[in-house]
């Protein structure tokens, strides 16, 4: 296996900092909403590829813009007044032994399931215009591919991060959003649209939590049930966050209110994109559902990239996997960082670099935990075989 450099940091887990900030951009905002279609687009593809072909066929598709639309909303009421645009841009194969592959509808048709799927309050077919910009694969990348049937070959020379574990913050981040984002709060509170934005600051042990939510506007009737509603979110937010932490919550949201001059957030279709808010694949959340700027991060669009070779995406995924197992796996380890670099035309499973960086407990060396995290990345990349069956099942968290 592909050596691993183990390294002590001296530093405190980000946990125990003094300061620390999480994002979470939930799934309706714009940018999350062009990972889902990408990611949506590359998994449909890929299933097509199989089901026909036997086999997952190269493609790119982490190349997307959504162009905000133009909407006349007010209290009770809503209309869309120029579409959402979406234009999903990559490479794929769109030939195969002689086949022609609708590589487009293909990739139209599942963005529509998406959208269906994770908004409830979008007529997609008249509020929603999809293209797409969709070309061949260059021969040599193409060809790479192809040579990779077995161990597949890096597509790209990308970096991948990840750590473990999460702190109490960034899980409170996380789960916040999927609490005010699950089907049970939706039925709770169906005003309550699926453009959310939660930004957690701790500083020391007081947690502020600032929550962005798009409103549906013909379930608000006036300005006094806007305000009811989002004292209903501050309560539910808060009693949420202190089942999950002992620290300091303060809750708020919609900052930008000001309800005297009836100016509030309120959407037909519960999407911020739907008046003018754009988004971009890999804007959004890093591969663990996060940003996290006191942690390192790779750059990386996740979202779209091929699950067989692209490393860009798989790197990113596996780090976190071996940063997890190790951390899981020896108590005696409070933080772990590993970080992964791979060449162009290198076997996937032979990282050129890797490192785990890592804080031990108090009167821990390197050497008790040196065999572990060999073994735990030795594990992993073992594993990276079957890694495209895992993505395309769903099994990770991709932004």
């Amino acid at each position: 296996m592909a050596k691993i450099r183990i390294v002590r940091s001296h530093d405190a887990p980000v946990g125990k900092q003094p300061v620390e900030y999480v994002e979470r951009k939930g799934k309706g905002h714009p940018d999350s909403l062009m990972d889902g279609i990408c990611e949506r687009a590359s998994v449909e593809l890929s299933r097509y590829y199989l089901d026909n072909f036997g086999v997952i066929l190269h493609h790119n598709l982490d190349k997307g813009l959504l162009v905000g639309g133009a909407a006349d909303v007010g209290p009770g009421f809503g209309t869309i007044t120029k579409p959402i645009e979406i234009i999903i841009a990559g490479r794929a194969t769109g030939n195969f032994q002689s086949e022609s592959i609708p590589v487009d509808d293909v990739v139209i048709e599942s963005a529509k399931k998406y959208l269906k799927e994770n908004t409830r309050f979008l007529d997609v077919e008249s509020d929603v215009s999809i293209s797409t910009k969709i070309r061949g694969g260059s021969s040599d990348l193409t060809r790479l591919f192809a040579r990779g049937q077995g161990v597949p070959l890096a597509n790209d020379t990308s970096i991948g991060v990840g750590y473990a574990p999460m702190t109490g913050t960034e899980k409170l981040t996380l789960e916040t959003e999927h609490f005010l984002n699950s089907a049970a709060y939706k039925k709770k509170m169906p005003a309550v649209g699926e453009d959310i934005k939660i930004m957690c600051l701790r500083e020391k042990k007081k947690i502020s939590i600032n929550v962005a939510v798009a409103f549906v506007a013909h379930l608000i009737p006036g300005i006094e049930r806007y305000i009811d509603y989002k004292e209903k979110v501050i309560a539910d937010v808060s009693e949420f966050a202190r089942n999950m932490t002992d620290e300091e919550i303060d809750v708020s949201v919609n900052t930008a209110d000001s309800t005297k001059e009836g100016e509030i957030y309120i959407t037909k279709s519960g999407l911020s994109c739907e008046a003018g808010d754009d988004g971009q694949a890999g804007r959004g959340n890093r591969a663990n559902g996060l940003n996290t700027p006191f942690r390192s991060m790779s750059l990386e669009a996740v979202a779209g990239k091929n699950p067989v070779s692209h490393t860009g995406k798989i790197y990113n995924i596996l780090s976190k996997e071996i940063a997890e197992r190790t951390v899981f796996g020896s108590p005696g380890i409070e933080d772990c960082l590993v970080t992964m670099v791979s060449y162009v035309g290198r076997n996937v499973d032979d990282p050129k670099s890797m490192t785990a960086k890592v804080v031990l407990g108090k009167g821990m060396g390197l050497e008790a935990v040196r065999q572990e995290i060999k073994k735990c990345a030795g594990d992993v990349l073992n594993e990276t075989g079957t890694i495209s069956g895992r993505i395309i099942a769903g099994a990770y968290t991709i932004f």
